[in-house]
């Protein structure tokens, strides 16, 4: 038995695709017999243009069965022409590398459609059973995309794609149950699973370690340099881009707060720029921004903080997903200051303690949600039990492999 993983982030690139695609893989690789084998194709690290991390075009692991190819990209940024230049390069590589290799199972884990699409041109041609990971739902993007006078034309041609690729596969699994009503509107006939996003073994350890001693988690908080022992850290680790919105909303929180709070920013993005023009323009002094790290030192921000922030675009689209970031946040125990709507909401009001949502881009509901945060850190073990990553995987490939079993 032979599988195929495609995935376009895959370690050592940082990125929820990537971190999701190696827990995919370790729980393959526990699931499948000695005599099977999985390759994976992926693209040389390319998530943030300041994240350095080197890796082999080739590896193998699991005395050889794992294989795991990576494939270089032309130098791109974050917009649109750029990404599907880059992406074409992959697509390339990956039908090259294909052609007339037997596969028994294709996995295509995919956030911008084009990675599910390539995995069905792929198990099509292999005749194999097609397995789609689906992490957001690029069609409803689009309008915030595209060139106004284009939308028409490109919405009729990827959703054509998202039929083609969608009505073939023999499973589908959506990483947020409020893709329900997209999906099975549309594809009535169609199986589908709702394996979720979740905690790493990572940071489920940190959190378990913190919850027992909880001085560990506080040791680097008292040691750490503060401009004012008043003075309130909040964090944001992720993406800078569109989806977030973080220039639309962050420099006017932090000149309301400048007497209180200090923020921190790591990552990167397309609209890095743009956040760091309007913050001149402004004159804010207590934002800094960072270059993206790995998850370990991460960590140590993390315990570093006092609150812990996500926002995204105040768009249509982004009130069905469950931001990846929610997991990681939540498994370190500190409040968590949500600029999010609809299904996001409702999964932290259900879920997540000492969680204050307020509606995105709107200054005023973030301030009047900020004050209402219990500025301690709360353990969240039963969040973490319940959505701990190696559990979800184990699931999630146990209804792929029983396709070919």
């Amino acid at each position: 038995m032979k599988v195929l993983l495609l995935t376009f982030y895959f370690p050592p690139d940082l990125g929820a695709g990537a971190f999701r695609s190696r827990a995919l893989v370790d729980a393959l690789m526990e699931r499948l017999s000695p005599e099977n084998e999985v390759e994976v194709i992926t693209t040389a690290p390319n998530r943030y243009a300041q994240y350095d991390s080197a890796a082999p075009e080739v590896e193998t692991f699991y005395q050889g069965r794992l294989t795991v190819r990576r494939v270089d990209l032309p130098s791109h940024q974050s917009g649109m022409l750029d990404q599907s230049r880059a992406f074409l390069a992959y697509a390339w590589q990956v039908a090259r590398q294909t052609r007339g290799q037997h596969y028994d199972l294709v996995i295509a884990t995919s956030s911008r459609l084009m990675t599910g699409v390539l995995g069905r041109f792929v198990a099509g041609r292999a005749s194999a059973r097609l397995y789609l990971d689906i992490r957001d739902i690029f069609v409803e993007n689009l309008p915030f995309l595209l060139p106004r006078g284009t939308q028409r034309l490109g919405i009729g041609f990827f959703s054509a794609l998202e039929r083609w690729a969608v009505r073939y596969a023999a499973k589908v699994n959506l990483v947020s149950p409020g893709f329900r009503g997209y999906f099975e509107h549309r594809f009535p006939d169609q199986v589908f699973t709702w394996h979720t996003n979740g905690v790493d073994p990572l940071f489920a350890d940190v959190a378990l370690q913190d919850a027992e001693h909880p001085q560990s988690a506080t040791a680097d908080v008292e040691n750490a340099p503060s401009s004012a022992a008043s003075r309130l850290r909040v964090l944001y680790a992720g993406n800078i881009g569109q989806c977030q919105g973080i220039d639309r909303i962050l420099p006017t929180l932090a000149k309301r707060l400048e007497d209180r709070v200090d923020f921190l920013l790591i990552g990167d993005g397309g609209r890095r720029e743009a956040l760091e023009a309007v913050l001149r323009a402004e004159g804010v002094s207590n934002v800094e921004i960072r270059a993206p790290i790995a998850r370990d030192q991460l960590i140590e921000q993390y315990r570093q903080a006092d609150v812990l922030f996500l926002h995204l675009n105040d768009m249509f689209c982004f009130s069905r997903v469950i931001p990846s970031k929610l997991f990681e946040y939540a498994a370190m125990g500190k409040p968590i200051w949500a600029g999010v709507r609809a299904f996001p909401a409702e999964f932290c009001q259900a879920h997540i303690a000492n969680t204050a949502v307020f509606e995105p881009c709107d200054a005023e509901s973030a301030l009047a949600a900020f004050e209402t945060l219990a500025m301690a850190p709360q353990p969240r073990q039963a969040f973490v039990e319940r959505f701990h990553r190696d559990r979800i995987m184990r699931k999630m490939v146990d209804d792929a492999l029983a396709l070919i079993r």
